[in-house]
């Protein structure tokens, strides 16, 4: 069952960003849910891939969103990984301090570093996670 804070953001389409995220994952439906229930403005609209007929950008497939974070900016560029979360920070309120330390030189690619680390041991936590929400 999905937060209401995420369903909320679902394919909104005034938002000032686009965000693709495996709501199939709980622990990309909780980070997720985290950011929309602050985003009080309407900035994030919210595309949950692992839903069939999931409405993609030109470029982005299925299992490609499903294994990366995404996010199409107001230019209509697609940014993943640790870009794509600045993105997201930039648009939430008490995120914002995050996207300033993203934007100093040389932290961003440690953030990639960091991401790409996650991603490996994604299934595990997840793994985690599930038994951890069960007890």
């Amino acid at each position: 069952m999905k937060d209401h804070a995420l369903v909320a953001c679902e394919n909104r389409e005034n938002a000032a960003i686009t965000v693709y995220y495996d709501g199939a994952c709980p622990l990309c439906r909780a980070e997720l849910s985290h950011y929309a229930r602050r985003d009080r403005e309407g900035r994030l609209g919210l595309v949950d891939v692992s839903q069939e007929g999931a409405n993609l950008p030109e470029g982005l497939g299925p299992e490609e969103a499903k294994a990366r974070f995404h996010v199409l900016t107001p230019d209509a560029q697609l940014t993943s990984g640790a870009a794509a979360f600045a993105e997201v920070w930039r648009q939430v309120p008490g995120w914002k301090w995050a996207a300033r330390i993203a934007r100093v030189p040389g932290v961003l690619p440690v953030l990639e570093l960091a991401y790409r680390g996650f991603l490996k041991i994604r299934p595990q936590m997840v793994g985690a996670f599930k038994r951890l929400s069960r007890s």
